[in-house]
């Protein structure tokens, strides 16, 4: 059994290198899915020679869920936006959640 470091996902994105961590589990889920990545990021710098795995926990039938989707087309909207492609025709002003 190995030593365990526990962090808020806030505290986790903020000049923190874990370079000795194997793994990554994600607790709160957090509306802005690039503050997770990066948190998760903090496990993959400089010097980390080991694979890092990275687990998401989320419950079901509970905002979360709502908040994962949300990520997911976050994420489509950006590399849309990145590629040039266009997307805006999909989006609209009714709300999701």
């Amino acid at each position: 059994m190995g030593d365990v470091f526990l962090i808020s996902l806030k505290d986790g994105g903020s000049d923190l290198n874990l370079t000795e961590a194997n793994y990554v589990v994600h607790m709160d889920t957090w509306w802005n899915p690039s503050i997770e990545d990066q948190a998760s990021d903090r496990a993959h710098r400089i010097r980390q020679t080991r694979p890092v795995t990275v687990y998401r926990l989320v419950a079901e039938n509970i905002i979360e869920q709502k908040i994962i989707k949300q990520h997911q087309q976050k994420r489509d909207l950006a590399d849309s936006l990145l590629e040039s492609g266009n997307i805006s025709g999909s989006l609209s002003a009714r709300k999701s959640l």
